[in-house]
């Protein structure tokens, strides 16, 4: 079992489409693995791609029990330490609404009532009895993982948690429950800065400003260490929306490219063991993916997965939209290299 979260302090860098592409693309080429998706976002963005219809999603939350990962998680606030066995009612099958889907893939569905739930998963966690009941508290959607690799029986499963830009305590349940960390980011300024706060809330190190480093080290990270907490390893970079001219990426993309390399080279010269790949410098975990904003819609808008992609003409709400052969295959060859990253 392997489980990789999407994230990084910074909203707009393609996270849940990203996590769209990684889900059907390895559902696609191992059929034999069940790849699920956990939606820890309140926006519930890749959701509503898997699932297209919105009535859909509206059924799902209007269940009883909520069909969505908010209703596991108010499951757990009725009970907080007691682990839940049968997770099926949370799992849907977005194929059964979507045929452009594999069908070894599964959702659990997100909710915007995650926001709401946030004080009170927040308040459990800080109880005095037991002991433990922040780490238990964390543990929710890692539970909910095991729980979900129990029920695919002898099956490999591959878990793919779209998270929130914000580090909520929704954000930290995700987290908790990946074993790897896909950072995607759009090269600029605002990126950088947000992937050092990655390093920081995580890991409580900042390569910067020492002031940083001495608040981080007293929270999650500090928690996290001293209960045992296991955290997610930085395992792969996306710079995502890559503007390209003559095939290659522009010098200003570039130049922020290598300021951000050059950032986690030297935090990966003092702290390796937060790399889920040591041995490698982080530059080589770097994936450029070309900006092709017509591909992305049609394929977010529409459900259509990356395999299923055609050029030519596409009705996207009743705009026509051209897809042109070249500049698709460059795409579909980018994100073909990310997904067999993972």
């Amino acid at each position: 079992m392997t489980a990789y979260a999407f994230w990084n302090n910074k909203g707009g860098v393609g996270k849940s489409f990203l996590s769209f592409v990684a889900a059907t693309e390895y559902a696609r080429t191992y059929p034999n693995t069940d790849v699920y998706v956990i939606d820890l976002c309140p926006q519930a963005n890749i959701s509503e791609t898997l699932l297209i219809n919105s009535d859909v999603f509206h059924k799902l939350i209007g269940k009883k029990p909520r069909a969505t990962v908010a209703g596991y998680l108010e499951a757990r606030l009725n009970s907080p330490f007691r682990i839940i066995k049968d997770v099926s009612p949370y799992v849907c099958r977005p194929r059964d609404f979507n045929k452009n889907l594999p069908d070894n893939l599964l959702l659990v569905c997100g909710d915007n009532l995650l926001e709401i739930l946030s004080e009170a998963i927040r308040q459990t966690s800080q109880l005095a009895i037991p002991v433990d009941a922040w780490k238990q508290v964390l543990n929710w959607i890692k539970d909910l993982t095991f729980a979900l690799r129990n029920r695919s029986g002898n099956r490999d499963a591959l878990f793919i948690l779209d998270c929130n830009p914000s580090f909520a305590i929704y954000t930290q349940l995700a987290l908790a429950a990946a074993e790897n960390l896909v950072i995607p980011f759009t090269p600029d300024d605002s990126s950088r800065r947000a992937m050092e706060n990655v390093v920081a809330l995580l890991y409580g190190y900042n390569m910067e400003d020492p002031k940083v480093e001495t608040y981080a080290k007293i929270s999650f990270s500090k928690r996290a260490r001293e209960e045992g907490l296991v955290i997610p390893k930085l395992h792969t970079f996306v710079s995502n929306r890559v503007t390209l001219y003559r095939g290659t990426a522009s010098r200003a993309f570039e130049a922020v490219n290598e300021a951000i390399k050059e950032t986690l080279e030297t935090l990966h010269k003092k702290h390796r063991q937060i790399y889920a790949t040591p041995k490698e410098t982080p530059s080589e975990r770097f994936i450029e993916i070309p900006d092709y904003h017509s591909a992305c819609v049609i394929m977010a808008t529409m459900g259509i997965p990356l395999h299923n992609l055609r050029p030519g003409p596409h009705k996207v709400r009743n705009k026509q939209v051209q897809i042109n052969p070249e500049p698709l295959e460059r795409y579909q060859e980018a994100l073909t290299n990310f997904v067999e990253c993972l």
